[in-house]
């Protein structure tokens, strides 16, 4: 969806930072082209820069933590001829994986280092599939490269520190993947995940019941837990297909699981969308703040989030599979400081526990 409108002790201690920088990394260290970017049979080489879309240059000692992010769909099908998941340097699909991480990743730019990689996506079209069929697929290359880059980023990239999770679409659902086969293989690696933030995809009881050691947020403040919410206006004419039965729902400006209404004056700041899919950016070239612009309230029936306060007839759906009303793309946009604010004082509670 788019809106239609459019001296010799500094040079030291930056000599043993470097040094204990690569010596964290373990035996790869940042990625680089020296070796190839996939095998015969196309799987991704994570040790290849050429398969992150976001690679920190370095790390920087205000931000103590990490972001590990995954896009949502930016492929889709030209024809049915087209396979149902890209190659990892499809350009079509790099393409739009850079704008979705302009108006989604970037609430969390200013607090950590962000490790995004590129992954054999599948196509939009698996959307008109049964589930169990969507769930094949999703589950299949597109988790597995996920795994891999984020096995990679443990072992070589993370240096131990605390990291938050995050996705959308497509993005949400082969993290939830992730977490449910990795987390629980690695405790260690689960005890310093701050959070994961997974709107567009839907996480279910029965998730949980099959995954034990993951919990869902219950307000404002706790950490280790998984955040999700599915946007849409108050009548749609269909389904939004991302939602599942049962679906979790935490309202993302009150941090609340009831069904309170949180007006848009609550709301810290929406960012609005150019029609190529790229943020509105204020004069210092910064996603611009837009504010009293979407409300939010849980319908806990229907597992969705209502807002009500955007103009319906201004925003046209980014996809033709995708009716008006279903706020997909704008997950992050209506509440885009909403969640960086969140994810700060998720940040500052965590490491004050350490």
């Amino acid at each position: 969806m788019m809106n239609k409108k459019s001296g010799i002790a500094v040079g030291l201690v930056a000599i043993l930072f470097a040094i204990v920088l690569l010596a964290g990394c373990g035996s790869s260290g940042m990625p680089s082209t020296k070796v190839p970017a996939t095998n015969s049979q196309g799987v991704p080489d994570y040790a290849n820069s050429s398969n992150w879309l976001s690679l920190p240059s370095s790390k920087t000692a205000e931000k103590k933590v990490d972001v590990f992010f995954l896009y949502p769909t930016a492929y889709q099908q030209s024809s049915s001829s087209d396979p149902i998941v890209c190659a990892v340097n499809n350009p079509q699909m790099r393409s739009g994986a850079e704008a979705a991480f302009s108006r989604t990743a970037t609430a969390f730019s200013p607090l950590a280092d962000i490790y995004a990689p590129y992954y054999r996506q599948a196509a939009i079209q698996v959307l008109t599939m049964p589930l169990d069929q969507q769930q094949e697929i999703v589950g299949g290359e597109p988790t597995s490269d996920a795994l891999s880059a984020f096995d990679y980023y443990i072992k070589n990239l993370n240096q131990g520190r605390p990291f938050i999770l995050a996705g959308h679409s497509q993005g949400s659902n082969i993290m939830i993947n992730l977490m449910a086969d990795y987390m629980g293989k690695n405790p260690d690696v689960y005890k310093r995940m701050i959070a994961s933030y997974v709107p567009g995809y839907s996480i279910t009881p029965q998730y949980l019941e099959q995954n034990k050691e993951l919990k869902f947020a219950t307000g404002a403040d706790d950490t280790q837990v998984i955040v999700s919410y599915n946007t849409v206006a108050p009548t749609t004419t269909m389904p939004d297909p991302v939602v599942l039965p049962g679906a979790m729902v935490i309202n993302p400006i009150t941090w609340t699981r009831d069904e309170t209404v949180a007006t848009a004056a609550q709301n810290l700041g929406s960012i609005t969308l150019k029609s190529n899919g790229y943020p509105v950016l204020d004069a210092q070239g910064q996603p611009k703040k837009v504010l009293s612009y979407a409300d939010a309230q849980i319908d806990t029936a229907k597992g969705e989030l209502i807002c009500s306060t955007v103009d319906q007839a201004t925003l046209a759906p980014g996809n033709s599979m995708v009716e008006a009303g279903i706020y997909h793309s704008f997950d992050y946009p209506f509440y885009y400081f909403d969640l960086r604010a969140n994810a700060e004082n998720r940040i500052d509670r965590y490491l004050k526990s350490k």
